[in-house]
């Protein structure tokens, strides 16, 4: 990882003023009578959740991937991201790697971690499995055109990704979100993870997750 590389991804600071400014006017009904509570849990709370959203993009084998039917049942770790990012993407997936490998195998297998690329550009399917792989070879990467990619995050009334070219340099960065967002079997984020969480504290709450979601 470059660590004198320029930090260019956005919102990374959040707070719960910010949180709600971006949820608000979102109605989400629970498709399971089974109410999650998010107390004890490291990352912030969504008041209120966030509904899963519903959309088909590409896997990196090329196949149709139905976000919200293939993660039924399942606690999905969904994540927004490209793999030129110079720090928070290979950090969050490196911690949230890493947590995984300390944990039980129920955990494992009730956790699915979704990559969706915001740079579908550069990231090709060759590319995202390969950088994915690095971390864990069961992580999920999608890829599609820039307009279903930006409509995924329109339901999450999450923003647009930006491009910044640099005077001088030959690449660009793209400014996108921090945050991991953790559905529960409800179909609803009720918890969301910035930059900067600990490999414990994932560890700690993908069990939790798994057990009362």
């Amino acid at each position: 990882m470059r660590h004198n590389a320029p930090f260019r991804c956005a919102l990374l600071m959040w707070t719960p003023a910010l949180l709600g400014a971006l949820l608000l006017g979102i109605a989400c009904k629970p498709t399971s009578p089974r109410t999650f509570n998010p107390a004890g849990l490291a990352g912030p709370a969504l008041e209120p959740a966030l509904a899963k959203p519903d959309f088909v993009l590409l896997t990196t084998e090329g196949e149709p991937y139905d976000f919200r039917k293939e993660t039924e049942g399942y606690i999905a770790l969904l994540f927004f991201g490209y793999t030129h990012c110079p720090d928070v993407c290979p950090v969050h997936l490196a911690n949230i790697a890493a947590a995984l490998s300390k944990s039980s195998p129920e955990v494992n297998n009730a956790v699915k971690v979704v990559f969706v690329t915001t740079d579908p550009a550069r990231d090709t399917p060759e590319v995202m499995r390969g950088w994915l792989d690095k971390f864990d070879r069961r992580f999920i990467g999608l890829t599609g055109d820039s307009a279903s990619i930006g409509a995924a995050l329109r339901q999450l009334r999450m923003g647009a990704p930006t491009r910044e070219q640099l005077p001088n340099d030959t690449t660009y960065y793209v400014g996108h979100s921090a945050i991991v967002l953790a559905f529960t079997r409800d179909n609803l984020a009720h918890v969301v993870y910035p930059f900067g969480v600990r490999q414990a504290d994932w560890a700690k709450d993908l069990q939790l997750l798994v057990k009362g979601g």
